[in-house]
């Protein structure tokens, strides 16, 4: 089975940023609480988290507040000029190990980016006092097919 990511987390204030290994495939999805200057998708561990926005380098595939994807400073896809996410918004990730895929609200937007490769891991970033609460399990919406909580990697002895 697949794994999501529906980031558990809180990222507020100016410059915060987060990331948790994944086992199989992510979802994740986060609540838009305060619009600023906000990012979310994958990202290897060669990731600069203090150079935001991300998608700037090989090493990450987000989507950006303003609805762009970025992968090595190329915008991939976009959403819809009529589906940008607004306050109180749930936007959701899929990444199936080639494709990331946003969900506004539930919603598939069928703006795929692909493009990075190696291990990632999901990655979220704010700035400019944005504060977007993050579920990596029990999610506002049901996950796609194939796709559930994130599974930790645990050693077991």
């Amino acid at each position: 089975m697949a794994a999501s990511v529906f980031c558990c987390l809180r990222c507020c204030r100016d410059g915060g940023s987060g990331h948790i290994p994944l086992k199989e495939m992510p979802a994740v999805q986060l609540d838009t609480q305060h619009m600023g200057i906000w990012g979310i998708g994958v990202a290897t561990q060669k990731v600069n988290l203090n150079q935001i926005p991300l998608g700037r380098d090989f090493h990450s595939l987000v989507m950006r507040n303003d609805g762009a994807l970025y992968h090595n400073n190329e915008e991939k896809n976009r959403l819809p000029a009529n589906s940008l996410p607004q306050e109180g918004d749930v936007v959701g990730i899929t990444y199936d190990h080639v494709e990331l895929n946003v969900y506004l609200n539930g919603k598939n937007m069928h703006c795929p980016a692909s493009g990075i490769r190696g291990t990632v891991y999901p990655v979220v970033y704010v700035d400019d006092s944005a504060i977007l609460d993050c579920q990596f399990s029990e999610f506002y919406h049901t996950p796609p097919p194939g796709f559930e909580k994130i599974l930790f990697e645990q050693q077991i002895f």
